[in-house]
Parts: C-alpha cells; sequence; structure tokens
C-alpha cells in the first residue's frame, strides 16, 4: 500500500537531480579543465592541506587572534645620572654617557719613530716608494687567493641539516601504516567490540560480524591517525613517542591525513549502510572523542583520562548495538566494564611516564594530582567487582560469572590496593601488568558464562520425546 507513493517520490526526486547534474555538467567540465592548467603551469600553487584551515596545526598559542610567540627586544644601554657642581656652585644633573671600547688596528712598527729623523744614509721621501716596490714585486703573480675547500664530509654533514625531499619506500608502507594507526591498540578495539557483539542476545551473523569489524579497525585507525597528526611537536618530546613516523618525517602530515581520510570514509559507510545507522553514528561520535575532546584536553585538563575512558567503553558497546540494532542495558554493562578496567590500566602507565608526559605538556593525574592517581585505580578496580555482579541481574550471565571472575578481580584490586599504599614503580609495574590479561580473561569469561536464549533451551522440550519412546 505504501510503496507506490514511495516509488513516486523517490522518481521525482532522481529525475530532479539528474536535470541539475545535466545542466551543470559543462560548467563543471570547463572548471575542472581550468584548474588541471592552472597546475600545469605552477606547480607552486597546488591545493594542499595547508589550504584547509581545519588541519592547521596550531603550535604556537593565540590569544585574540594575535600570536604570542615574539622576539625579546635588545634592551637599550642604560645612561647613568650623575650629580655635577658647576663653577658657580650650581648642582645640576648630568646623563654619563657610556665608555666606549678603543678599537685596537694594526699600526705599522716603522711609524714608532716619531722624531721624524730618517737613517743616516738614507733620504727622507724615498722608503715610502722602495717599500711599495719591494711589496709589489714579493707578490708572485703564480700565486692563487685562499679559497675555503669543503670536504666530502662536511658537505654531507651540511645538507643533512637542510631540508631534503622527503622519499618515501613503497617497502616500509606496511610498518609506517601499522604505526600510524597504534596496530596494538587497534586490535585491542576490535577485540572488544567483538566481545560485545558475541555477548549480543541474538544469532550469531558471521558477515555482519566480519563487516562490523572491519568498520570498527578503520574507524580506530582513523582516530589514531588524526591523533598523532596533531601532537607531532608534543610526542618529539617523549622518549616514548619520539620515534612515531610523524616525528621522524618517514611520511609528510598530507600523507597521514589521507591515510586517515581513506580508512574514516570507508569505515563510517560500512558501519552506517551495511550494518546500521546507529553503529555508524557511534563510530562517527568515537573519532570526534577521540580526536576533538581527549587529544586538546590532554595538554588542558586531568579530566582527559574520564574523557579517554568513555572513549575506550564505545566499542563494546559498538559490538552489541552492530548485532541487535539497539541500545540496552547489556551494552551499558559491556561498556562498564571497559571503562572501569581503563583506570588502573592506564594510572598504572602513566604513573612509571610521569617525567614523560610532563616533558611532552601534557596534564595527567600522575603528574598533576598523584593521589587521586592511585584513588581512581583502586576505586575503579573495586568496580569491576560490582558490575560482575550486575551482569546477572540483568541477563547477560548466569550466576557462575560473578563466583568465577571473583578470584581475578579480587587479585586486580589486591594490586590497585598495594599501589595505593606504596606508590612506587615496581607496584604500579605490576598492576599494568595484570591489567594486560585481566581483561581478556573477563571478557573470556563473559563469554562462557553467557545466559542462553529462549530459543537455546531444548532440553526441556527434548524430555517428553524421550519418554515417549520408553
Amino acid at each position: 500500500m505504501y510503496k507506490a507513493p514511495c516509488g513516486r517520490l523517490s522518481g521525482l526526486i532522481g529525475v530532479s537531480v539528474k536535470q541539475t547534474l545535466v545542466q551543470n555538467a559543462p560548467q563543471w567540465k570547463q572548471t575542472a579543465r581550468s584548474l588541471i592548467q592552472l597546475h600545469k603551469r605552477d606547480p607552486s600553487s597546488w591545493l594542499t592541506y595547508q589550504r584547509l584551515n581545519f588541519l592547521k596545526r596550531q603550535y604556537v598559542a593565540k590569544n585574540s587572534s594575535e600570536l604570542l610567540q615574539r622576539a625579546v627586544p635588545k634592551p637599550a644601554p642604560s645612561l647613568t645620572t650623575v650629580d655635577e657642581r658647576d663653577d658657580d656652585g650650581v648642582e645640576r644633573q648630568v646623563q654619563r654617557i657610556p665608555t666606549i671600547d678603543p678599537v685596537v688596528t694594526d699600526t705599522d712598527p716603522r711609524s714608532e719613530d716619531v722624531t721624524g729623523e730618517a737613517p743616516p744614509g738614507t733620504a727622507t721621501s724615498e722608503p715610502d716608494a722602495d717599500d711599495a716596490a719591494a711589496r709589489r714585486d714579493s707578490a708572485s703573480p703564480d700565486e692563487t687567493p685562499h679559497v675555503h675547500v669543503e670536504t666530502d664530509e662536511a658537505r654531507d654533514a651540511r645538507l643533512d641539516r637542510q631540508w631534503k625531499l622527503l622519499k618515501v619506500d613503497v617497502a616500509d608502507l606496511p610498518d609506517i601504516y601499522a604505526k600510524l594507526a597504534k596496530i596494538k591498540l587497534t586490535a585491542l578495539v576490535v577485540t572488544s567490540a567483538a566481545a560485545g557483539f558475541a555477548m549480543a542476545p541474538v544469532p550469531f551473523d558471521p558477515l555482519i560480524f566480519f563487516v562490523a569489524s572491519l568498520g570498527t579497525c578503520l574507524a580506530s585507525c582513523t582516530a589514531n591517525s588524526i591523533n598523532q597528526y596533531f601532537e607531532v611537536p608534543f610526542d618529539s618530546n617523549m622518549n616514548r613517542t619520539k620515534n612515531r613516523p610523524l616525528v621522524r618525517g618517514q611520511i609528510s602530515p598530507l600523507h597521514a591525513v589521507s591515510f586517515a581520510l581513506a580508512c574514516g570514509i570507508p569505515g563510517i559507510a560500512l558501519l552506517t549502510v551495511a550494518v546500521n545507522p546507529l553503529t555508524g553514528f557511534l563510530g562517527a561520535l568515537n573519532i570526534f572523542l577521540y580526536t576533538c575532546c581527549y587529544t586538546p584536553l590532554k595538554r588542558h585538563s586531568i579530566a582527559n583520562t574520564w574523557v579517554g575512558a568513555v572513549v575506550g567503553a564505545i566499542p563494546p558497546v559498538m559490538g552489541w548495538t552492530a548485532a541487535t540494532g539497539c541500545l540496552e542495558p547489556g551494552a551499558l554493562l559491556m561498556g562498564g566494564f571497559l571503562y572501569c578496567w581503563q583506570f588502573p590500566h592506564f594510572n598504572a602507565l602513566s604513573w612509571n611516564l610521569r617525567e614523560d608526559y610532563s616533558r611532552g605538556g601534557y596534564r595527567m593525574m600522575s603528574v598533576t594530582h598523584p593521589g587521586m592517581c592511585k584513588r581512581v585505580a583502586l576505586r575503579h578496580s573495586l568496580g569491576l567487582i560490582g558490575l560482575s555482579t550486575l551482569a546477572p541481574v540483568l541477563d547477560v550471565t548466569t550466576w557462575t560469572f560473578p563466583v568465577i571472575s571473583l578470584p581475578i578481580n579480587l587479585y586486580i584490586s589486591y594490586l590497585a590496593f598495594r599501589f595505593h599504599r606504596r606508590g612506587d614503580r615496581s607496584s604500579a609495574r605490576k598492576l599494568f601488568f595484570c591489567s594486560l590479561w585481566h581483561l581478556p580473561m573477563l571478557l573470556l569469561l563473559a563469554l562462557t558464562c553467557k545466559k542462553p536464549r529462549g530459543g537455546q533451551e531444548a532440553p526441556p522440550t527434548a524430555a517428553p520425546a524421550l519418554a515417549l519412546q520408553s
């Protein structure tokens, strides 16, 4: 009943779009032809990312659209004021001129004879002419002027200090792209999204699972690439990040932005069209939060840790929505696991990198609020126990899950308590390494204790059949 009106509406829209394209096609061809001719005539005026205001890197602070990068003017010589008394007995203030160092010049040793007497037996007017002739005769006509000869080593060193054309080896691109996308972090994001998909109470669809994982991977690559693009001048000051591709100049910033766009546009399109619009929206929201909220907040406020925890909690929610198409309490529970886990993980990591973060200009809890850093890690470690108990209440898992996950949750809470009491490098390192295996183990236990759906409860229906056979 509703197909005919929708078909007419889509047909009218298609006809109007086609007419617009046909009318504007000659003008677009002429514009493209003029741009191509302009680029061939003057390659220096090619359109680059530097023309785009939203991609310009703000390396200097701004205040009311005025750059605050100014050179300190050279101070003027100060004039001392002294009191002098003239012959009439009147006192007045006179500025004393600063002394000037005398300039030493080379003098002719023969000019030291100030008596004006010439040596006996010589005329007084002849020595100057004889000396000038002797100087002219002493200069050999074959003598070449002194020329500084630059050695090959000095020339190579001088050229290394100058700007050179950036050459990228195609064989190195996979490794560069892996570093640009933070492949280990991306793998963790995809794993958490896959866990959310697997925990959803719907039949498992391998095709949707593959497309959702691929889209999440591409979205994570985009967010990490843009993050490194914005943090080049700060990463160069940290030992942990000074070997990143953009810091070392292995690829250009335009190349990195192009890679981010090449991953982000297809990734969000896959999540929106092939999965569902809700998952695509969450993927785009996560890219925005990571690049436009978390990245600049790292240099202004310790709230960046909480924003980063929200960013890390969204991938399992994306996996759940990819399977079900809606937000449910179970999706928020899976996101809560990732949210609480990130605080003991990251706070322990940043504790041993305090000097590095301080050198890079990042405001982390471990740098500015060390006591809060330890308390927050302990608080959220204990929160994992509460979330595990909440899982069977929300019909996500059975009651076996809180019991079998209690030992690992108690162990990470114990290490967080030791970190809170001692606050040394050793306790922070143990808590960090424990968090690396704690999350996969927790998600695996939740998957094994997943509550079966109504259609999976086959044993009650099979019992009458056995009775009839007997």
